[in-house]
This record gives structure tokens, C-alpha cells and sequence, in this order.
């Protein structure tokens, strides 16, 4: 269940479209606290105001990195931001919005994509690392991140997109099913591909979840299986699939060293015949894929020339240089299909 506690706003750390970060004094408690607020639902925040903070996750010690959620700005009495259309997202919930979809601005749009390369990620920071080799690969590839809703809801709080939006690596943002704020909205991942392809004029697509990954330690019970759906989706939308393996040297538990379980899953789950980058050689034992042989670019110089420091897990590629290896020959491997 969760937790709520008011409290008040005493400084504020940080500010960009959709999100500030700011410190807060909960009632009764001696010291400050950090707190994020979504100002797409609530609005924005001022110091002294008193608001009521979600802090379920922080007492829970989630991956949250210490964040309470600013719930309501209780120093007003209404917050009205009229929305596009009528379809709403985090639907049924008193955070429920009409954030729109571009469906509706583009009806008659295609049913396919073209044989378009997507890379579909399972964590994250895949998706900076994919990003960034792709552009160093070829320069001025126009690069659309579908983001899901099998993490993070609002894409404002990716500090990674922000990044490679910021160095103008990722030109378009689609945010599909409850997933929010991108430049374009979707309702599902399929209608999410045709809009990055055909409105933003994507040639290469990258498809993943934004921060936050849940997983029970369970061979289904992670939102990382969500790639199995979107590489089937790809491949019915005449799409490539092009599944970015998840692959550790640096991860102390034993069912993501080498091809994490979460890859080998999604693979055993889809209907496709994703490509994979025969990175690592594993790789070459795996069923029911098309391996790729690429040279694995030195993801190192790449993220050092971008001026990008991307972490998984709270490691960097030093602590974890396969994983790293591993989303840059994904990389590589899509870019073969460009012409």
C-alpha cells in the first residue's frame, strides 16, 4: 500500500520540461529530503509551499535513488492543463490525464514500416548506448526512441534522454501505452512504430522501456519481456527486429553473467527471428535467432567523444565492460541494414 506525507518545499535543485527536482522537509522529520515533481499532473512547485509527497518507494529502498514524488501541491486549490483530445492516460487512477495521441492527428497513416531496423532494448541504458554508437556509426541517422510503459511512466524523468536529446544524438520521442510526454504520444507500440517512421521520417528506431526495470528474480516476473511482444510486433509491421542483448561480466548474480536469463526469455517468447550481434560468442549457441557479425565498436571512445557517462545498474563501463560491448554491436548490427 502505498505512503503519503505531507510536508514543505524548501529549495529547488533542478528544473526542465515535465519535472523539477527539489528538497523538502516532511512534517516531523529533522532533516531534508529529495522529492521530484511531474508538473505535467501537478504543475510546478515554488519554495514554501506545502505539498503532500509519495515516499513509498524510499522507505521501501527501491531504485528510486532516494526520490520521494510530489503527490498534490497543496498551497492551491485547483490545477487545470487542458489536454489535446480524449484519451487519457494512467487511466482510472486521480492522476489520470488527457495527454492526447497522435493517432488522432494522423489518421490514415500506413500500416507498416518499411523494413525499418528497430533495436528493441531491456533496461534502459541500453537504449543511451545504442543511441549514441548509432550516431557515431553514421552520423545524422535520424533516430526515434519508442519508450514503453514497462518502467518509468514519464519520459521527463530520463536524465538519459535528456542527455542525448541535449548533444542532438535522439531526434524524436514517442511515449506509447501509459508512458507520457515525448513529442508524440501513442497508445500502443505498433501504432508508436508507424508514427516514429512515417510522421517523424525515423530511419532507425529504438524501442525499450524508460528507468526502472522491475524484476522479481523469476523467469516471467520482469517488465524486460515486454521485448518479446514488441520484436513480434516489429517483425508483423514489416519491420527488422533487432533484439539488443543483455550481457554481463560485471553483475554479481548468476542469472544475468554472460546472456542475462531476461534475453534468453524473451527470446524462448517471441514469434520472431530477432537479429542479435554475436556479441557475446554465447550468442552463437542461441536458437532462433539471426546472428549478425559485426566488429563490436569501441563503445568506450564513443560515450567519451559524446560526452556521455551512462551507468546500468550503478555501474559504468569499467565495472561492467560487456554490457556495454554488448548494446554497441546491437548497434552495429541495425546500422548494416541502412543504406
Amino acid at each position: 500500500m502505498p505512503t503519503f506525507r505531507s510536508g514543505e518545499v524548501t529549495g529547488i535543485i533542478s528544473e526542465r520540461p515535465g519535472l523539477q527536482r527539489v528538497r523538502v522537509r516532511l512534517d516531523g522529520a529533522a532533516d531534508e529530503s529529495r522529492a521530484y515533481s511531474l508538473t505535467q499532473l501537478t504543475g510546478a512547485v515554488n519554495v514554501g509551499d506545502a505539498v503532500v509527497c509519495n515516499t513509498t518507494a524510499v522507505e521501501l529502498g527501491l531504485g528510486t535513488g532516494g526520490w520521494h514524488v510530489v503527490h498534490w501541491n497543496l498551497s492551491r486549490t485547483e490545477f487545470v492543463a487542458p489536454g489535446p483530445d480524449h484519451v487519457m492516460k494512467l487511466r482510472y487512477t486521480s492522476l489520470q490525464f488527457d495527454a492526447g495521441t497522435s493517432e488522432l492527428e494522423y489518421p490514415d497513416l500506413p500500416t507498416t514500416i518499411d523494413g525499418v531496423p528497430v533495436v528493441v532494448c531491456q533496461v534502459h541504458s541500453q537504449v543511451g548506448v545504442v543511441v549514441a554508437t548509432i550516431a557515431a556509426l553514421r552520423p545524422g541517422t535520424r533516430v526515434a526512441y519508442v519508450m514503453t510503459d514497462g518502467a518509468s511512466l514519464p519520459i521527463a524523468l530520463s536524465d538519459l534522454v535528456e542527455d542525448l536529446r541535449s548533444r542532438e544524438l535522439l531526434h524524436t520521442t514517442v511515449t506509447a501505452g501509459h508512458a507520457f510526454g515525448g513529442d508524440l504520444e501513442a497508445v500502443t507500440v505498433a501504432s508508436g512504430l508507424v508514427l516514429a517512421h512515417h510522421v517523424a521520417d525515423a530511419e532507425l528506431i529504438v524501442v525499450g522501456m524508460g528507468p526502472g526495470v522491475v524484476g522479481t528474480g523469476t523467469k516471467f516476473g520482469t517488465t524486460s519481456v515486454e521485448a518479446a511482444a514488441a520484436l513480434d510486433v516489429v517483425d508483423a509491421l514489416g519491420g527488422i527486429p533487432v533484439l539488443c542483448v543483455r550481457a554481463s561480466d560485471g553483475d554479481a548474480r548468476e542469472r544475468h553473467q554472460g546472456v542475462s536469463h531476461h534475453t534468453l526469455t524473451a527470446i524462448e517468447l517471441t514469434r520472431s527471428a530477432p537479429v542479435v550481434a554475436a556479441v557475446p560468442h554465447e550468442v552463437l549457441t542461441l536458437e532462433g535467432v539471426v546472428v549478425a557479425e559485426v566488429d563490436p565498436p569501441d563503445v568506450r571512445d564513443i560515450l567519451g567523444a559524446a560526452g556521455l557517462r551512462i551507468t546500468t545498474m550503478g555501474r559504468d563501463i569499467d565495472a561492467d565492460p560487456l554490457f556495454f560491448t554488448a548494446a554497441g554491436a546491437a548497434a552495429a548490427a541495425a546500422v548494416t541494414f541502412l543504406s
